[in-house]
């Protein structure tokens, strides 16, 4: 999988906003988290989930990753998984391979991840190594958690524009959404380009559980990606999810990460 030019994303990221922790000098105010979907960084990044308390779901992920052809068709890569938020604020997911769409291979789990706010823990749990790696999780529930949006106007010395554009509310699953669309086009020249370089951006965003339940990014470099929540339920979910799997071996890397800087 491609990596996403260093170049592009700093651009991107002075666009869209995509990790913004805000603060008032008078008085400490909770940080406020805004993470966009979607995007490459090694291998592809899919929706973001935040430890938000009392706001429990189970759902599952329907991803698909589109990239043309030379000869004018497209080349698509799909998966399903499993993702579990309880009312604490600890997320359970499944990471599966991408493969084919339509073809006969199978997916398969590789990772299964566990975070814990509360804790500040987060469990990596290699599937086929049956070793789960003891990490530290930053996110807490009292940050304020907001969708990756941003303002309609020229971006800086003069790369191009972002157009920013409300979609209305809809539905999804029996949860209400909000509706965006974000455009962002580079002038030519900027990263190669002969031609304006064009990335959208479309996502239905719950309030009520502060994900998209609708994403889909058309890129570029990247091509396009669609994210779909399916079997939503928001009832608290058995708590065993959020255990190491029975058999895994815990190896904790908190202090070697500790100790190397």
């Amino acid at each position: 999988m491609r990596v996403t030019s260093l170049m592009l994303l700093t651009l991107i990221m002075s666009a869209m906003p995509f990790y913004v922790l805000a603060q008032t000098e008078s008085k400490p105010q909770p940080p406020v988290i805004q993470v966009a979907d979607g995007g490459t960084t090694g291998r592809m990044e899919s929706i973001f989930i935040p430890p938000i308390a009392n706001a429990p779901f189970s759902l599952t992920l329907a991803t698909e990753w589109s990239r043309p052809l030379g000869n004018g068709g497209t080349f698509t890569l799909a998966n399903q998984r499993h993702i579990v938020r309880d009312g604490k604020g600890r997320i359970y997911q499944e990471r599966w391979l991408l493969v084919p769409k339509g073809s006969k291979i199978q997916s398969r789990m590789d990772v299964v991840q566990i975070t814990d706010p509360m804790q500040h823990t987060w469990l990596n749990c290699g599937v086929q190594e049956k070793v789960c790696e003891l990490l530290t999780y930053s996110l807490v529930p009292d940050m304020v958690y907001k969708p990756a949006i941003g303002t309609t106007g020229p971006l800086p010395d003069g790369t191009g524009f972002r157009q920013h554009e409300d979609l209305g509310l809809s539905n999804s699953n029996g949860v209400n959404t909000t509706g965006y669309r974000e455009t962002l086009t580079l002038n030519p020249g900027v990263l190669g380009n002969d031609r304006p370089m064009i990335t959208t951006r479309e996502f239905w965003y719950s309030s009520q559980l502060g994900i998209n339940l609708i994403s889909k990014i058309d890129d570029p470099q990247n091509g396009k990606q669609a994210f779909e929540v399916k079997e939503l339920t928001t009832s608290e979910p058995d708590p065993r999810f959020f255990e190491a799997p029975e058999g895994y071996k815990v190896v904790d890397r908190r202090k070697s990460a500790a100790g190397s800087n």
